[in-house]
């Protein structure tokens, strides 16, 4: 968890956290000093008095760092070009206790551009799972998902359906993550 080559941080203002692998939603009051264990696809991970707590891109600014910047897409961008920013961004999702993205661990099923007939706005529907049926962190990281889907231009929804079947298992992973992790 905490390593001496984490950065250090100060919380600047009042933040809310999730509690990892709990889920749970806390608030870190301005003061709080921890480490940043993880900074990966926007969010950041941090170890504070002994617990793990993931802050999310839009409150980078209460440790110091900078939101991520909006998205933007081609005018008149096809649905192609939208499901690429679609992958793109499903990469930037991140478990995080997991330093591998969302789609690299296999937990993206399926990603549809659909279009709503409303001009030019789009519905991306998603099947994804978790790693472990019971993870605490399961409602997050569809919230992050959902999240991540919403911020790109013309996109009025993403819906988000978590499913177990099939279950994930490690050789659902990329070849290049299951270097990363070990499970060869």
């Amino acid at each position: 968890m905490y390593s001496r080559s984490s950065e250090p941080v100060r919380f600047e203002r009042d933040c809310a956290a999730v509690l990892v692998p709990q889920g749970e939603e806390v608030n870190l009051p301005a003061g709080s000093v921890g480490y940043i264990t993880q900074a990966l696809g926007g969010s950041y991970t941090v170890f504070v008095e002994g617990n793990l707590f993931r802050i999310a891109g839009r409150d980078a600014d209460a440790i110091g760092k900078e939101p991520p910047e909006p998205l933007q897409l081609p005018e008149g961008a096809d649905d192609e070009a939208v499901e690429q920013l679609v992958w793109k961004q499903l990469r930037t999702c991140f478990d995080p206790e997991i330093p591998i993205n969302v789609v690299d661990l296999g937990l993206v099923y399926e990603a549809r551009v659909l279009p709503t007939g409303e001009g030019g706005q789009r519905t991306i529907e998603v099947k994804m799972t978790l790693t472990a049926p019971a993870c605490g962190m399961g409602d997050i990281l569809v919230a992050d998902v959902r999240d991540k889907l919403e911020m790109i231009p013309t996109v009025a929804e993403a819906d988000v359906e978590l499913v177990f079947d099939p279950p994930w298992n490690r050789t659902m992973m990329s070849e290049s993550a299951r270097l990363e992790t070990g499970m060869l």
